[in-house]
């Protein structure tokens, strides 16, 4: 997508990538969760080949004149091919983005894609870069474990945008928080299908899929910044010389 389409029907979701927007309010960040969601599902689940985007992000998925959700920037998608689970490449993405599989093996899927959609659904609650809130926290290479502990703790407003001030539903919040942790889980296999996000963000499905999670994951929650987040996974939010010897990081385009 060149840039004059970027800049004329399409627009980048935040001030942060386009400083002449307004900022969405909560209901519009909804929706565009919803209509992001569904972009991904359609190319998981009903192109042929299947296609893996590999670099979801805010910044990559784009609002139409109607406020809707187009999820944009395929210049690191690759086709799956029938009977193949994953594709292996030489690591490509964004910092703060990328499923610890794919950091690790260069092995990418449509999990991968779903790692990268519960970061951009941290993106759109807190109006932030995923690297900007997580050092915003004093949490390198943490983010995930520090979303998680507000979680529990019952203080998710410290991770909502500010610019919203107290317009949002804490309920929606809440939800909206256990679909991404769900997303971001440290193995591939225990990450939702697109199609299952789709239904949680419809209202459907959630709770179950919250508490089984919660049964199973019970004193072993593995996020990919708790494994070795010291060591290995610090490079996911920081300037890393893995990062930069590793991979080519990707912006709007």
């Amino acid at each position: 997508m060149d840039e004059e389409t970027l800049h004329g029907e399409n627009s980048y979701i935040f001030p942060l990538y386009l400083a002449d927007k307004p900022t969405l309010n909560w209901s519009a960040r909804k929706r565009v969760a919803l209509g992001a969601a569904r972009g991904l599902l359609y190319l998981h689940e009903q192109c042929d080949p299947k296609i893996i985007h590999r670099d979801v992000k805010a910044a990559n998925i784009l609002l139409d004149e109607f406020y809707e959700a187009v999820v944009g920037d395929f210049g690191l998608a690759k086709l799956l091919d029938h009977g193949d689970s994953h594709v292996t490449t030489a690591v490509r993405g964004t910092a703060g983005h990328i499923a610890p599989e794919y950091l690790s093996t260069g092995q990418s899927s449509d999990k991968t894609d779903v790692f990268g959609f519960g970061i951009l659904l941290l993106e759109l609650i807190s109006g932030q870069r995923a690297s900007e809130f997580g050092k915003a926290a004093n949490q390198r290479g943490a983010m995930l474990d520090w979303v998680r502990k507000i979680h529990q703790d019952k203080h998710l407003e410290l991770l909502v945008d500010k610019d919203l001030k107290d317009n949002y539903d804490r309920i929606e919040l809440e939800e909206m928080v256990q679909v991404a942790l769900l997303c971001t889980q440290y193995l591939p296999s225990h990450r939702p299908k697109m199609s299952e996000i789709v239904r949680m963000l419809e209202g459907d499905g959630l709770a179950e899929k919250w508490e089984t999670s919660q049964r199973t994951q019970a004193g072993r929650w593995r996020t990919a910044y708790e494994f070795s987040s010291s060591e290995r996974f610090s490079d996911l939010t920081d300037d890393s010389s893995l990062l930069a010897q590793a991979m080519e990081l990707s912006g709007p385009r």
